[in-house]
Order: C-alpha cells, then sequence, then structure tokens
C-alpha cells in the first residue's frame, strides 16, 4: 500500500493524495457491502430550472440532525451502516479530523461524471476537512484555479484517499470528468464536517 502523501496543491487551500489505504481484498469486499447495503438513489437536479434526473446515485449519512442542502433539495442523514463506520473509522486514522457525515456517488461507468463545482454549502464547516474515498474503476480528477485557470489532474485509485482542507473550496473547482473508454464503476465516499 501506499505510504507517501502527495500535496497535489499547496497554495490556497490543500489537496492531499494518500495513495491507497486498503488493501485490494478490503477494497473487494467494501465496493460490494456498499452497493449492496446503501440505500442509493438517483438525484434530481435542477439546471436552467429544469429537472433532471442523473444516471448516478447517490446517498447521504450523518450523525443525528446532520442536514445537508445541494442543488435545492435538503437531505437528512440516513443511520451509519457498520461498514460506512468502519470505513470513517480508518479515514479518521489518517486525516486525524473527525467527520459527522458521509456523502456517496455511484458512478455507474464513465459517462457518469461530475462538472466543475466546489463544496461552498453553509452547513460545511469553514475550511474544514472534506475526505474522498473511491472504490472501483480508477478515475481521473482534475481541480481548477478560479483565478488563474490553472488545472492539476490525478488518477484516483481504487482504495485511495484524497483530502481536501484550508482554503481550497474558496479557490478552486474541482470535477471528475467523463470518459467513454470507462466501462466499470466508482463508488465515491466523501466525509464531511458538517456545522451541528
Amino acid at each position: 500500500m501506499f505510504n507517501e502523501h502527495l500535496h497535489i496543491i499547496n497554495f490556497e487551500g490543500e489537496a492531499i493524495y494518500y495513495g491507497p489505504i486498503f488493501s485490494p481484498e478490503q477494497c473487494a469486499a467494501f465496493f460490494d457491502d456498499l452497493l449492496k447495503g446503501i440505500e442509493w438513489k438517483n438525484e434530481e437536479i435542477i439546471i436552467f430550472g429544469k429537472a433532471i434526473i442523473s444516471k448516478r446515485k447517490v446517498a447521504f449519512y450523518g450523525d443525528d440532525a446532520v442536514e445537508y442542502t445541494y442543488s435545492n433539495k435538503t437531505k437528512k442523514g440516513l443511520v451509519w451502516t457498520d461498514h460506512l463506520l468502519k470505513i470513517k473509522s480508518l479515514v479518521e486514522s489518517h486525516t486525524q479530523v473527525n467527520y459527522n457525515g458521509c456523502l456517496l456517488n455511484l458512478y455507474h461507468d464513465g459517462n457518469e461524471g461530475m462538472g466543475w463545482h466546489s463544496d461552498g454549502e453553509k452547513e460545511i464547516l469553514t475550511n474544514s476537512s472534506i475526505a474522498s474515498i473511491s472504490l472501483g474503476i480508477d478515475r481521473k480528477f482534475s481541480f481548477k484555479n478560479k483565478s488563474s485557470k490553472e488545472t492539476v489532474s490525478i488518477q484516483l485509485e481504487n482504495g485511495s484517499l484524497l483530502e481536501m482542507k484550508g482554503a481550497i473550496q474558496k479557490h478552486w473547482l474541482h470535477a471528475l470528468p467523463k470518459s467513454k473508454k470507462i466501462t466499470k464503476p466508482r463508488i465515491n465516499l466523501t466525509f464531511r464536517q458538517f456545522v451541528n
């Protein structure tokens, strides 16, 4: 497993790539457990005033009273599953941060992605850590500086941890580009610190 921390971004915020923090066996077990055990739902998003049902599926889990509003929808955290708590504990041991919510995305293949955005919702603690776990097929992940337009990309490996913190959401956008070459699924978990 990967032990070197790679500082992908170290100005106007931080992005730290820990590489894979789980063994291939853990990755396979977690992926299977999450695929079957999470309450996945297609997301309705509003684009230019029109409701669109996304192909990717999402779920939101968290401590009691944790709520999250994005795309004009408020989600109340579902009760943590045992598998999510185990993953959360392993992530917290690396980042040394405690998280109280997790947004999950299921991308079925490379036709599903995420456009440029930043996670600046008011419920998230300002400049707090967001820890992103990737399970399944490797996917490219990109950052773009809001002022300079500089871009930085990395290949997120199966079982890997990427941490974003500091002022990164203020100064950088991030995206998961689509790719027709990718035919297998990826599950992404983003552990977050919400204002109680």
